[in-house]
């Protein structure tokens, strides 16, 4: 177990977040010149095991830390990783997994789909336990906001599984942004094409009446959560949750944290004023349960500091980013990645960190690379697991901790609860969390938990 006694408190500057204060006493558990000694392991405990979260496990594992426990709904679907840690103990109930093992836990994996992200993480923490929590960080604006007070409130270190944050190639895109590389950044067009028989589930909406028999393998309330009870169907169970409302989040909510997350981080964005969704061969009375074929979602954030507002475009499914003037005949812009627009250039990336970033035009690019590009300001790190395990042993933040991770998940939601408006304006306060021009899009920040359930 990790020794996290020796410890002195002081002030840490952390980046601000959902109109919270900018300055924050990380308490001294957390933040300290000493560290564990050098036996000292972290004992960490995997929650939704079966598919990226098991993933996560096998990172953080592979980085040191003691797999001392596995929980998981469906004990068919986790066997595999069962199997792969024999010595960790197996649960359905990850309260009776933190009830039980509470001394022997140090942090949690979670990897759950996201509509069960946020009463896991909040346990946890609460309970004193440090989090990494697979993207999107909620499933609701009210969740986000509450897991961000939480870990401004609890001593433990958060890290979002954006994986991509803890690259080189994130690191250069901000360098070059601070550089004025490309000029003063004015528009971004970003998005995904990947899996859209997954994101968009218009084929099945006709099959949800049809009835299951529950497998005896799966929890299924269990896995059902907080939101409100439907019967079970294997149109959900696993993997395709992520194209149904009551449960996923999307295109936008799947790949937002990874693909907007070189813009966010290097031209310090946090809440929009305004969001406008508009969506292809859907009807968002008629087909409520699922996400359009194609949406082109635009974000209106206002001028900060010495950067001007910042227009940047969403697309994904069929709505693809549009090829811009200055690219050559033969280049088409990417399937998944952004294109960041500056007075003089252009940078172009692809997703996961900003992978394969390159300046555009050829000329510019020549002046800030190689010998001439622009010095390291951002330390680099070995890769996002570490960071937060090395974040724990060290007593510092991870990242993309959750005042980071936070802020770019909710601007995702919002993006995903505009698509249920399409065609119309929401413009949002961020102090009061609201949209002040939509009433009925308001019902969707802070949707209801099902009894029994509660954050």
């Amino acid at each position: 177990m990790l020794n996290t006694s020796k410890i002195n408190r002081r002030k840490f500057l952390v980046r601000s977040s959902l109109a919270l204060p900018l300055f924050q006493l990380v308490p001294g558990r957390v933040l300290g010149a000493d560290g564990p000694s050098a036996n000292n392991r972290i004992n960490v405990a995997g929650i939704g095991i079966g598919s990226q979260g098991g993933a996560d496990v096998d990172a953080v594992a592979a980085e040191g830390a003691n797999i001392v426990a596995l929980c998981d709904v469906d004990d068919d679907y986790a066997a595999k990783k069962f199997a792969q840690y024999p010595k960790a103990k197996r649960f359905k109930d990850y309260r009776v997994m933190l009830d039980q093992m509470h001394a022997g836990i140090d942090g949690v994996v979670i990897g759950t789909p996201d509509h069960t992200h946020a009463v896991i993480a909040m346990e946890a923490m609460k309970r004193g336990k440090h989090v990494y929590c697979e993207k999107p960080l909620a499933h609701s604006v009210h969740e986000v906001r509450a897991l961000s007070a939480a870990a401004r409130q609890h001593p433990v270190v958060t890290q979002l599984g954006n994986q991509g944050h803890s690259s080189g190639d994130i690191r250069r895109i901000h360098e070059w942004i601070s550089a004025g590389a490309i000029g003063p950044v004015h528009t971004v067009h970003a998005g995904c094409d990947a899996f859209p028989e997954v994101y968009c589930q218009l084929r099945n909406l006709d099959k949800l009446a049809q009835t299951y028999e529950v497998p005896k393998h799966l929890d299924y309330d269990l896995w059902i959560g907080p939101v409100p009870f439907r019967p079970y169907t294997p149109l959900w169970v696993h993997w395709n949750w992520r194209g149904w409302m009551p449960f996923g989040t999307g295109t936008i909510g799947d790949w937002f944290c990874h693909v907007i997350d070189p813009t966010f981080w290097a031209l310090d964005l946090d809440a929009p004023s305004s969001v406008h969704a508009e969506v292809s061969d859907y009807d968002p009375v008629k087909h409520q349960l699922t996400y359009p074929p194609g949406t082109r979602v635009t974000f209106e954030f206002p001028a900060k500091g010495s950067r001007g507002p910042i227009k940047l475009v969403w697309h994904d499914g069929t709505k693809r980013i549009p090829k811009p003037e200055g690219f050559a005949a033969d280049e088409n812009p990417p399937g998944t990645g952004a294109i960041l627009f500056g007075q003089k250039g252009m940078i172009l990336h692809g997703s996961h960190g900003g992978g394969g970033a390159r300046i555009l035009p050829d000329a510019l690019s020549d002046q800030h690379s190689g010998q001439n590009a622009p010095p390291r300001t951002i330390p680099r790190v070995k890769n996002h697991a570490w960071d937060w395990l090395e974040a724990i042993r060290t007593r510092r933040e991870a990242g993309s901790h959750f005042g980071y991770g936070a802020p770019l998940t909710q601007a995702a939601l919002l993006g995903a609860i505009a698509i249920r408006f399409a065609g119309q304006t929401l413009r949002w306060d961020d102090q009061s969390a609201r949209f002040t021009n939509h009433a009925e899009a308001n019902a969707f920040v802070n949707p209801p938990y099902r009894d029994g359930w509660k954050l």
